[in-house]
């Protein structure tokens, strides 16, 4: 049969990414206290497409994905190998995002709920054959407003926050780990499940420790800037405040 991908191209442009998105997958992923976690990721896989070609093939990305199965996480260094090869590319992009679920204990009565997080993973194969792996994560926290509780006399306002976090690891650090580092930033951590005494602490430990968003992202710089097996890192927090009708937001990459 015609090949009408592999045909001439005489426009002479080459295109940066072309592949396939939001595939819905299966996958296992390593979870500190259960070994495995299984979840369902959306997945983009994208190669560079040199200007003497007409298009990719499209179905060379789901093979390769199907050759994986649930283990996907462990092997995306092969999983874009694969992909430059079986393609004839130049460079090759993996982008993962996933729910990862997390039991939490309520502050005062122990009571435990899951806490579910969003998850990414984004792996590039460069045309040198470097490789570039980032983890991120996305963490809600409770934000309450300095500037409210200093001039009112009675409470301040407060919303949930969400803290993305993308890193650059020397070496392996749980998704555990870096989700606790996280939450240890804000007013307060958020949780799924709280009894009456519980909502009580929560609510006194944010009135105690009240925060802008730009401390947010100061205190998770400070954090982050002492664990030796990061060797990058970009934080950013929304505030989804909740007298104005506008968020608040901050960025700082290091």
């Amino acid at each position: 049969m015609p090949d009408l991908q592999q045909s001439a191209d005489t426009r002479n442009i080459p295109i940066d990414k072309v592949g396939v998105k939001d595939i819905h997958y299966p996958i296992v992923v390593m979870d500190r206290s259960q070994e495995k976690q299984h979840t369902v990721a959306r997945i983009n896989m994208y190669v560079d497409l040199p200007h003497h070609f007409k298009g990719t093939h499209m179905s060379r990305f789901v093979e390769i994905l199907n050759q994986y199965r649930g283990e996907i996480d462990r092997n995306m260094g092969e999983i874009l190998e694969q992909m430059k090869r079986r393609l004839e590319a130049s460079s090759a992009h993996i982008e993962m995002e996933f729910p990862y679920f997390i039991e939490k204990e309520a502050p005062v009565s122990k009571a435990k709920g899951l806490m579910e997080y969003s998850c990414r993973l984004h792996g590039q194969l460069d045309e040198n054959d470097q490789t570039d792996f980032v983890l991120g994560v996305s963490v809600p926290v409770t934000s309450l407003c300095p500037c409210s509780r200093e001039i009112s006399s009675r409470g301040a306002h407060n919303q949930r926050s969400e803290v993305r976090v993308d890193i650059r690891m020397e070496s392996f650090i749980w998704i555990e780990d870096l989700i606790m580092w996280i939450e240890q930033c804000g007013s307060s951590p958020v949780y799924s499940l709280l009894k009456r005494e519980d909502e009580k602490a929560v609510t006194e430990l944010a009135y105690d420790n009240p925060m802008f968003v730009e401390d947010i992202v100061r205190a998770v710089t400070e954090k982050l800037s002492k664990i030796d097996e990061i060797s990058w890192f970009r934080v950013e927090c929304e505030n989804f405040e909740s007298i104005h009708n506008h968020s608040a937001y901050a960025m700082l990459e290091r």
